[in-house]
């Protein structure tokens, strides 16, 4: 039985992320999920947050993915995250991110203003999405 996890992210546009680690922790609506080596087989669903990969070739590294919610899958030591999108800290457009902020705050002032529930929501999950990547593009 092998010593260290394989990590993959991966999203409709491809693999964003593939290493060995020795630790992945991940935002699931009931909390932080840490998986160590020989973890037992779970699928998990997965917040917009971020996940923390300790890389196996470092003491102290650790990479930084922004994932837009999504399903994690342990099994036989290969973690799999399953995302509608997925960054890696150094591979965010901050300029973007901040403006993407901006407009989701200017449609959530509108959606308040028109009592447009449906709006609400969306212009909130946009907002947390554009905060997360700015968040993690501070770990690069």
């Amino acid at each position: 039985m092998s010593h260290f996890l394989e990590v993959s992210v991966v999203t409709p546009n491809g693999i964003v992320y593939e290493h060995h680690a020795n630790k992945v922790v991940a935002r699931t609506p009931d909390g932080d999920l840490g998986i160590l080596p020989r973890h037992a087989p779970i699928i998990a669903p997965l917040t917009i947050d971020e996940v923390r990969v300790k890389r196996i070739d470092s003491d102290e590294h650790v990479d930084w993915i922004a994932v837009n919610g999504g399903i994690l899958e342990v099994r036989d030591n290969v973690v799999t995250i399953i995302a509608d999108s997925a960054e890696r800290e150094r591979d965010i457009d901050v300029p973007r991110a901040e403006r993407a902020k901006r407009r989701a705050e200017e449609l959530i002032a509108e959606a308040k203003a028109h009592d447009d529930v449906d709006e609400l929501r969306r212009a909130t999950v946009a907002l947390h999405r554009a905060i997360n990547r700015i968040n993690v593009s501070k770990h690069y």
